[in-house]
């Protein structure tokens, strides 16, 4: 199901809530959610493209040198 889709008949079932108090809480959850949201930004500072190239010319070496770990030995670690 697409996110269109999801978000159609969220609001469909949003509209039968009859509680003020469900809708109260969905309210809070929100607004909470919205203010996270802001905080994050706040903090974000986009790379600039000369950082950007930097790592990415960093990863390159560490590649060529040996300094990775394959998809099945990260996901070993976490098993």
């Amino acid at each position: 199901m697409d996110l269109q889709t999801r978000k159609i008949e969220f609001v469909q079932e949003f509209l039968k809530i009859q509680s003020e108090e469900v809708i109260s809480q969905l309210e809070n959850l929100l607004k909470s959610r919205n203010k996270k949201n802001e905080d994050e930004n706040e903090f974000f500072i986009p790379f600039s493209i000369k950082d950007l190239n930097g790592r990415i010319d960093q990863s390159e070496d560490d590649f060529k040198k040996g300094k990775y770990k394959t998809t099945s030995q990260l996901l070993e670690k976490y098993k």
